[in-house]
């Protein structure tokens, strides 16, 4: 699978593991205090190339994720879940720990940012659906993030998120149905 765009990871073993999965090009970060350097480089590979930001489902990973799209707009996205970016034995999170076909598969749903979009979806249907304040609300919005492939987020990131990435009310609806029939097995 060759991709067009350039993908921006984090380090040096998150490029090992997205070449063994795909043929492409990627930029580090080398951490989540980007340089402007980087910034400049990732900015040229947009207007380019494109650019596809696939950092870790962490932390640090989200930061630089923000951080990216804030100053680089329109960006694509590609996410991993948590349990496919986990290590077989020790500890730790991140990319380069993913499989070839976790990486394949995280690739083929990049989303696309759109930044003049009007939300279907309203706050209070995160709220109505459990998102959002609740005992099961961080479970759920993580497997939520999993079914529409947007990523994990807290609940004051996950409306802007769903707007970001156009996200229907009918696939929101759908997914959600789904994260309650899990739930009642």
């Amino acid at each position: 699978m060759k991709i067009k765009e350039i993908i921006v990871v984090e380090g040096k073993d998150d490029t090992t593991a997205i070449k063994r999965a795909v043929d492409a090009d990627t930029i580090e970060t080398n951490g989540s205090s980007i340089g402007d350097a980087v910034i400049e480089q990732i900015k040229l590979a947009q207007q380019t190339r494109g650019v596809i930001l696939f950092t870790d489902p962490d932390f640090p990973g989200e930061k630089i994720r923000k951080t990216i799209a804030e100053l680089v707009p329109g960006c694509k996205h590609a996410f991993l879940p948590k349990n496919e970016a986990r290590p077989k034995r020790g500890k730790g999170i991140g990319v380069e720990h993913a499989s070839i076909d976790a990486i394949q598969q995280a690739l083929e749903s990049v989303k696309e940012e759109m930044t003049e979009f009007v939300s279907e979806i309203e706050f209070e249907d995160l709220l109505g659906a459990g998102l959002i304040g609740g005992n099961q609300a961080k479970d759920r919005r993580e497997r939520l993030g999993i079914l529409l492939k947007i990523g994990y987020t807290n609940g004051k990131q996950l409306h802007k998120r769903l707007q970001m990435f156009q996200i229907s009310k009918a696939e929101f609806i759908h997914a959600v149905k789904k994260i309650l029939q899990e739930e009642t097995k």
